[in-house]
C-alpha cells in the first residue's frame, strides 16, 4: 500500500502513535525468515524482535506478558491497517481492553492487555477469536470506537477512527481510496475538493511507489512559485498560469504523500505553510504590476496592496479565531465549512483571474477579487466577534466525513 508492506504501514503506524514501546516482538510464519523488504533505518529505529511462531498465539501473548510485567502489551494483527490515533488512545487507557472493527474477512482488533490478564478461548484461536471470547467472558473491555476523538485540527476535519485487514489486491485497492480521502481536509476550497483529486491521486500513488520524499515535491513547488512572479510581472500570463497551477496541485500532492507514507517532518510543514502564507501576495503584485504598466502608482497596484493588507489582516483573525476556541474557523460550523469552498484564497482566486483573462478584462476581475479578499476579512471577523466567548461544543462540531 503506497509503497509499503502491510506490515512496514503496521510499524510505522505504531511509530506515528508514538508509544515508544521496549519491544516489538513479530511473530514469524512456520519457516519463514524476517522480511527483507524493511527499510533498514526503521528497523534500526524500532526495537524490533523476529518471533518463530511455534506454539498457540495465546501461550505467546501469555510469554509476553510475564517477561515485562511492569509494560501493558498491545497486540495487533501485521496484515490490518490501524488508525494511529486509536493506538495513541488505547496506549494511554488503563486496564485490559480491545478495540474492534471491520466486517466479515476484514475484522481485526487491537489489544490492549495489562500483567495477569489472559484472553480466553481455544488454543489454536486468532487474535479477533480470543477476543471474542474474552469479551463474552468479561475478561477484558470493549473500548467502543465512539470514545476515541475524532477531530483531526490538521485537517480540519472529523474522521472516525478505523481499523481493517486487507486480505487481497482488490481490499488493497480499496483501503488505499479510503486513506487518500481521509488524507483530505473537512472544509477547504472548491477546486482542492472537486477538480484537482483525480490528478492528485494520479501522482501520490506512483510517487509513494518510487518512495519519492515530500519535500521533494515541496520544492518543486517552491520553484515553480516563485519562477510565476516574474513570468505574471512581464505579462508572460499562459507560461505564470502553467507554473501556478502546477504548484497548486502540487501542494495537494505534497501533503497527501506525506501523510499517507508516514514522512512528514517538521522542515516539511515549516517550508509547506510558510509558502503557502507568503506567495499569494507575491503573485497579486506581479499581475497588477503588469496590468499597471510596471508602475506602482497605477489604481490597480495600489489596489494590489490593499489586497495584501487585507489578506494579512485576514491571516491574524483566522489565528485568532483557533486560539479563541481551540477549533479552526473553516471547521467551526457547518455553515463555515459551506463558506471556505468560495472564500478568498489562492485556489478561488486564481481561475477567476484566469477568467478574467480569457474574458479580456483581467483589471476588472482583479478589483473584483480585492472586493471579494475584504468581504472575506469582513465575514471571518464577525464570526470571531460572535464566537468570542462561546466553547467548542459537539452540537458546533460539524460532521465532514468525505
Amino acid at each position: 500500500m503506497f509503497g509499503m508492506t502491510l506490515l512496514e504501514r503496521q510499524l510505522r503506524t505504531i511509530k506515528e502513535a508514538g508509544l515508544l514501546p521496549t519491544t516489538i516482538s513479530v511473530l514469524l510464519a512456520p519457516g519463514n525468515d524476517p522480511p527483507s523488504s524493511l527499510p533498514d533505518g526503521l528497523t534500526r529505529e524500532l526495537p524490533l524482535q523476529w518471533s518463530p511462531n511455534g506454539g498457540s498465539l495465546q501461550e505467546h501473548l501469555t510469554q509476553a506478558l510475564q517477561q515485562q510485567p511492569e509494560t501493558p502489551l498491545l497486540a495487533l494483527e501485521a496484515d490490518a491497517v490501524v488508525d494511529a490515533r486509536l493506538l495513541r488512545h488505547i496506549g494511554a487507557q488503563s486496564g485490559s481492553l480491545v478495540a474492534r472493527g471491520g466486517e466479515g474477512a476484514e475484522r481485526t482488533v487491537v489489544v490492549r492487555l495489562e500483567s495477569g490478564a489472559a484472553l480466553a478461548g481455544p488454543r489454536d484461536a486468532q487474535l479477533c477469536e480470543l477476543v471474542d471470547a474474552s469479551i463474552s467472558q468479561g475478561t477484558v473491555r470493549e473500548l467502543p470506537l465512539q470514545e476515541v476523538p475524532a477531530y483531526i485540527k490538521k485537517l480540519r476535519r472529523d474522521l472516525p477512527p478505523y481499523l481493517f485487514r486487507v486480505t487481497d489486491a482488490a481490499k488493497r485497492d480499496e483501503a488505499e481510496r479510503f486513506l487518500f480521502w481521509s488524507n483530505y481536509k473537512g472544509s477547504t476550497d472548491f477546486f482542492t475538493k472537486y477538480v484537482y483529486p483525480p490528478l492528485v491521486w494520479r501522482m501520490v500513488r506512483p510517487l509513494a511507489r518510487w518512495r519519492v520524499h515530500p519535500n521533494v515535491v515541496t520544492l518543486i513547488s517552491v520553484v515553480l512559485t516563485l519562477w510565476a512572479v516574474p513570468l505574471f510581472a512581464q505579462g508572460e500570463w499562459v507560461a505564470g498560469l502553467l507554473m501556478a497551477y502546477s504548484m497548486s496541485v502540487l501542494d495537494s500532492v505534497d501533503g497527501k504523500l506525506a501523510r499517507l507514507t508516514f514522512r512528514s517532518s517538521w522542515w516539511g510543514n515549516v517550508l509547506d505553510h510558510g509558502l503557502d502564507l507568503i506567495h499569494p501576495p507575491l503573485w497579486y503584485f506581479g499581475w497588477a504590476w503588469a496590468l499597471g504598466g510596471g508602475t506602482i502608482t497605477s489604481p490597480i497596484f495600489q489596489a494590489a496592496i490593499w489586497m495584501a493588507v487585507f489578506y494579512s489582516l485576514d491571516r491574524v483573525v483566522v489565528r485568532m479565531f483557533t486560539a479563541r476556541t481551540g477549533r479552526s474557523l473553516h471547521s467551526y460550523t457547518p455553515f463555515d465549512v459551506q463558506m471556505r469552498t468560495y472564500i478568498s484564497r489562492r485556489n478561488i482566486n486564481l481561475p477567476l483571474f484566469t477568467v478574467g483573462l480569457i474574458l479580456g478584462i483581467p483589471g476588472f476581475v482583479f478589483f473584483l477579487i480585492v472586493l471579494w479578499q475584504i468581504a472575506t476579512v469582513v465575514y471571518h471577523y464577525t464570526r470571531l466577534v460572535q464566537y468570542w466567548d462561546a466553547k467548542t461544543t459537539e452540537q458546533q462540531v460539524p460532521r465532514t466525513e468525505g
